[in-house]
């Protein structure tokens, strides 16, 4: 993978997902960084919500060849990468929750969508990250949810400087991926794990509830939980509560 990235930044844009999915050309890596997004969005189709100027919005579109079935595991690479980038800004106490969000002290502070398509023999992956700078109050009265901002732990660094940042730590992360696989983070993933061995209870995508023990991460990234009746596998999922086993 190319060590280094093109580097866009745009006043205003719908989804910077969306407009680099929709490019027909990758030669290579190329971040968009958008001042303002107008649709940005997470995952299930949920909006991100950020005031202009209070939230940190890009995408970065690389070209993987690791097999598809592992793509899946997108989302936990691209989530050790932020967590280590926030670390090394001073926000010691960032975790990571299953599968996409950053948090801190159990608010979110950020978040990952992993988008993919076919592309010329490989595979096309755009992982948009959207991390709150300003304005958590705001956004925990929008939300009715604990979230957190950068703000509250650091000064807030240039939004492009810290852009370039997340993108090395990303494009860092990508590269070990494709030579090795979940594995490449499977252990900084666990340490970053917010919820390892508290009792949680996750919704699944066709609506039922599991409550168990959160055991760390399958070989493909699903969550592993233990459950009363065994341990499960949840591949698409959400963590509604957690506590203490």
């Amino acid at each position: 993978m190319d060590k280094g990235y093109e580097l866009r930044r745009v006043a205003r844009c719908g989804s910077t997902n969306g407009v680099l999915l929709g490019e027909r050309s990758l030669e290579r890596p190329v971040l968009l960084l958008a001042d303002q997004q107008t649709a940005g969005r997470g995952r299930r189709g949920r909006r991100w919500h950020s005031a202009p100027g209070d939230g940190l919005t890009f995408s970065l579109a690389v070209a993987l060849r690791r097999p598809l079935r592992e793509l899946a595991g997108l989302p936990l690479v691209a989530g050790v990468a932020v967590a280590r980038t926030l670390h090394g800004l001073g926000v010691g106490r960032s975790a990571l929750k299953w599968p996409n969000d950053i948090v801190v002290d159990g608010a979110k502070i950020g978040g990952i969508l992993v988008e993919t398509k076919s592309f010329h023999g490989a595979i096309k992956a755009v992982i948009g990250v959207g991390i709150n700078l300003r304005g958590a109050a705001a956004l925990r009265t929008r939300l009715r949810r604990e979230v957190a901002a950068l703000e509250q732990f650091v000064a807030v660094p240039d939004p492009e400087r810290l852009a370039r940042a997340l993108g090395d730590s990303l494009l860092t992360s990508l590269a070990a991926f494709e030579a090795r696989g979940l594995d490449a983070v499977r252990a900084e993933w666990d340490r970053l794990d917010s919820h390892a061995g508290r009792k949680v209870r996750v919704r699944l995508a066709d609506g039922r509830v599991l409550t168990g023990i959160a055991s760390g991460l399958e070989p493909d990234g699903a969550l592993r939980l233990a459950t009363r009746s065994g341990v499960r596998a949840v591949h698409s999922g959400r963590v509604m509560s957690a506590r203490p086993a």
